[in-house]
């Protein structure tokens, strides 16, 4: 019960990494606001269960990340409970089929950035207020492996490193409100984007790492989790690269 009694805002709640940090949060005791783009039956019918089983209450937040009156409005709906904010993970993420900078639309980078990058930053201005005047919080950023070896598309390797230079920056601006802002940075995971490659492709990749195995969403919310809780108190302006050690 490592997150017991806290409250948490994690991005890309539906699927892969995202649903196992909110199944991981849950279980840890956090109350959690999961935000989504698309709404289902079975997404209510989840979190509905999560929370019964755990304790915990779990609100769902519709956001297209891409829009930013969404975001707005989805940080004033969170607010709008006048609870704590103690935990943010930014999560959501979009990638695109690999291809070349000379191949890819400058719409296509943009609207990765918009996703990827810039809905997050704003996300972050809106509820770190709320941190700051607790003068308390954790806010976690996932990059990945692609921001260190430019193992992705262009606009997915470059939104993923700027997210690293946002944390650390973020790090500093907000270390004397005793909030503290790192990042984990995946390697090639079993998520919907991670078995999207082709036979070729993969076996190519799983030979960079030393472990030779795609990563689980479970470690990737486990190392989300460390830095989300106390266990990581005098940790921050970090990347957490949970990648099987990429060479």
């Amino acid at each position: 019960m490592l997150l017991k009694g806290k409250n948490a805002v994690i991005t890309g709640c539906n699927r892969g990494i995202g649903k196992a940090i909110l199944d991981n949060f849950a279980q840890n005791g956090a109350n959690v606001y999961a935000v989504i783009r698309t709404e289902s039956d079975e997404f209510d019918n989840y979190i509905k269960e999560l929370g019964a089983q755990n304790e915990v209450f779990i609100k769902k937040i519709v956001i297209d990340l891409s829009d930013e009156e969404q975001v707005k409005a989805g940080a004033k709906e969170i607010l709008s409970d006048k609870l704590p904010i103690d935990i943010l993970v930014c999560n959501a993420g979009t990638s695109n089929p690999l291809s070349s900078l000379a191949m890819t639309k400058m719409e296509t980078i943009k609207n990765a950035f918009d996703i990827n990058l810039f809905s997050q930053m704003l996300l972050t201005q809106l509820l770190a207020r709320n941190m700051m005047r607790n003068k308390n919080g954790s806010i976690v950023y996932i990059s990945s492996s692609a921001a260190y070896d430019g193992g992705a598309n262009i606009e997915y390797s470059a939104s993923k490193a700027a997210i690293i230079g946002e944390m650390r920056r973020l790090a500093v601006e907000y270390g004397p409100f005793n909030i503290r802002v790192n990042a984990v940075a995946p390697g090639l995971t079993a998520t919907d984007m991670g078995n999207s490659m082709s036979e070729e492709d993969e076996k190519i990749a799983l030979s960079m790492n030393i472990m030779h195995r795609k990563g689980k969403p479970e470690e990737i919310a486990d190392a989300v989790m460390y830095l989300a809780s106390d266990m990581s108190s005098f940790v921050t302006g970090q990347v957490l690269r949970v990648d099987g050690g990429l060479r």
